[in-house]
């Protein structure tokens, strides 16, 4: 559990050091926007509609998180993937 809360804690922090990314002209990126979906994606549990309506507010930025070397070792993960997918969201072909 420590692990968990220490990787949580870490990606918490990259996120908020982590310059925003502009995208998309009417969606402000900012992977700060996706941190309601931070449990979701560290464990197994369901993500929340909190979740899923950030996740889809920022689909079109997932491009540019994914070219972000200090963000894609945390959006390209398996948790990340699965949140997607039950959000609804197609994950991005870049």
């Amino acid at each position: 559990m420590k692990k968990v809360c220490g990787f949580a804690t870490v990606v918490v922090a990259v996120l908020l050091l982590v310059e925003v990314i502009p995208e998309a002209e009417s969606v402000t990126c900012s992977p700060v926007e996706l941190s309601p979906c931070l449990g979701s994606i560290t464990s197994s549990s369901p993500p929340s509609s909190t979740c899923c309506q950030k996740a889809r507010e920022q689909r079109p930025c997932l491009c540019g998180y994914l070219k972000n070397p200090s963000l894609r070792q945390y959006v390209n993960t398996p948790g990340a993937k699965r949140v997607a997918s039950s959000c609804g969201v197609p994950y991005p072909t870049c």
